[in-house]
């Protein structure tokens, strides 16, 4: 209740400060010629740094920054919405050249977006996109692909029958949303695997731990997990564990983070979707750079995951050594 009054108060100051940088010129003049702006700035606002994969986007951004020459300015949401919401005033109000957004959740995530570009400053969004106000332009992994192939790897690791458990995150924002629908896709396929549990964990794995703790005592013959990122599917295989089950129990995951792919090197986790975070870091600092320099870039840019299953530890240990 209080962080949503908190969120209204934030999201009307920050549209009066957007109206009022309304008429600023725009940060970037290449001039149309080709010439390259001298130093830009970028705002790179993070949903939360405390998952392994918003520091690898991080880490990417920063990277790639300093061999362009450009400056990034980092902030942390901490997975408050509210919080973000005066991290993204803050970067309209130091008139940054560009902002990277990871939205930390799904409600109000368009506001700083309409904000951002009333000052004429361009948005590229990584990993979620705000349906009401999309980025200039979007960078994530095709979830809905990858999740499919993920799905039809547990069908036939299950050989088309099963009882399935889903570990969903943040309800409503576009990698949950696009997950559950691409392995839904591949669940029509199998009549036989019926999902008797499913419930949001929110990307968390302490919280994926007591939801499939729960699930088990409701449906013990649960012999699927599927947590829709790899830090639940951990939280589902400890609670496997925990409850001392005796069949066989399949853990899928998403993500490809350093935990999910020890988990899957070690036989934790049988299988993950290693999306390519490095690349998409990459991807979002030069669609920065394009952006102010004034060219038209693609509305999306969806990159390919990879399976990886414990059967080839040798992959992971790639992964592990040099993320995609």
């Amino acid at each position: 209740m209080n962080r949503n009054r908190t969120a209204v108060v934030t999201l009307t100051a920050l549209t009066a400060l957007s109206l009022a940088a309304c008429n600023r010129a725009p940060a970037s003049d290449a001039g149309g010629t080709g010439g390259a702006k001298k130093h830009i700035t970028i705002g790179l606002a993070v949903a939360n740094l405390q998952a392994d994969f918003f520091n690898q986007i991080k880490q990417s951004v920063e990277a790639e920054a300093k061999k362009s020459g450009a400056t990034v300015r980092v902030a942390d949401a901490g997975g408050d919405s509210a919080t973000q919401v005066n991290q993204m005033q803050d970067f309209i109000t130091r008139q940054v050249d560009a902002i990277i957004y990871i939205p930390a959740g799904a409600t109000a995530a368009g506001v700083p977006v309409k904000a951002a570009k009333r000052a004429h400053i361009p948005v590229i969004a990584v990993d979620r996109n705000a349906p009401d106000a999309p980025g200039d332009t979007f960078i994530a992994t095709d979830s809905v692909a990858a999740a499919n192939v993920l799905g039809h790897w547990v069908v036939k690791a299950a050989g088309g029958k099963g009882q399935l458990a889903i570990l969903q995150g943040q309800i409503g924002t576009t990698p949950q949303v696009d997950r559950q629908k691409g392995f839904e896709q591949a669940l029509s396929t199998a009549p036989g695997i019926k999902v008797v549990a499913q419930q949001p964990a929110d990307w968390a794995q302490d919280k994926a731990f007591s939801v499939a703790q729960d699930m088990l005592q409701a449906k013990p013959d649960i012999n699927i997990f599927w947590g829709q990122a790899d830090a639940m599917a951990l939280g589902a295989a400890q609670a496997v564990k925990n409850a001392n089950v005796k069949h066989k129990v399949i853990i899928a995951g998403y993500d490809g983070d350093f935990a999910g792919l020890k988990g899957v090197r070690a036989g934790t986790v049988d299988a993950t979707m290693v999306q390519q975070t490095q690349l998409m870091g990459r991807l979002a600092v030069q669609s920065a750079l394009d952006i102010t320099a004034g060219k038209t870039l693609p509305k999306t840019q969806l990159q390919k995951a990879f399976l990886l299953t414990k059967a080839d530890p040798k992959k992971a240990d790639e992964y592990i050594a040099q993320h995609p």
